[in-house]
């Protein structure tokens, strides 16, 4: 089973004071770049990987997806989703995604935020949604990027004219790194963007966006504080899709 922090209390707790968890999609910000990756939403059947509070489940129904499916390891996760109201539109599952079931060819859309980064071996997983898919089906995710992944001490460093320095070190030793996020030994899994891309095309997927988010100028003016994620990128987004069948 995958490493279960969420339901941790002190790390729920830390996790709860987000303000991603606090005032959602908005407070996120890659959401703006991710929204524009999405295909239409109406009718669409959609499976969230990683739910966590269902931010995107709910903002998915009120665009009248046709239903949406929210899976997540954590108790706590799936509880909070709850107890923001019944929507007939959306129904949550406890799953791990290491083990993930899902019923063939049922969703037009297979979404996931910041959750891949835990899966230890990736190649099953994407074989399960690239089955879960319909042909032409869409799949939009976000990660942590490798960049930020790799380092053995993923924090700022200062060089010796004093100018703050990302410590990348150990990209291509690929596999688990435990950091102290939240709450100590938070176990996430690193491997390279090439191994990562290689992994969705030889599932099957088209790769048709790759993005290592960084604020615009735009962003900056609001959130000055976000200029560092100019020097490193924090997010990987990508959307791909599951080929059409071929015509007869």
């Amino acid at each position: 089973m995958s490493q279960n922090i969420y339901d941790q209390p002190d790390f729920f707790h830390g996790y709860s004071q987000l303000p991603r968890s606090r005032a959602g999609l908005d407070a996120a910000a890659e959401w703006p770049a991710m929204q524009a990756l999405l295909p239409p939403l109406a009718g669409a059947r959609i499976v969230d990987l990683g739910c966590g509070f269902g931010w995107f489940c709910r903002w998915a129904s009120a665009r009248h997806a046709g239903s949406v499916l929210g899976i997540d390891l954590s108790e706590n996760m799936l509880a909070r989703a709850r107890g923001f109201g019944h929507d007939a539109a959306i129904t949550y599952a406890r799953q791990d995604l290491e083990t993930l079931d899902l019923p063939a060819a049922a969703f037009d859309l297979a979404y996931s935020s910041l959750a891949l980064h835990y899966i230890r071996d990736l190649a099953p997983l994407l074989r399960t949604i690239h089955a879960g898919l319909v042909p032409g089906g869409h799949f939009v995710f976000s990660t942590e990027h490798p960049i930020y992944t790799a380092p053995s001490r993923p924090d700022w460093i200062q060089d010796a004219a004093g100018t703050r320095v990302w410590p990348l070190n150990d990209y291509q030793i690929e596999g688990p790194r435990s950091t102290d996020w939240l709450a100590p030994g938070v176990i996430k899994q690193h491997r390279t963007l090439g191994t990562l891309l290689n992994l969705l095309t030889g599932t099957g997927f088209a790769i048709t966006h790759v993005e290592e988010w960084s604020p615009s100028d735009q962003d900056l003016a609001t959130h000055p504080d976000w200029a560092p994620e100019r020097d490193r990128p924090t997010f990987l987004l990508v959307a791909a899709r599951k080929p059409a069948s071929p015509t007869p």
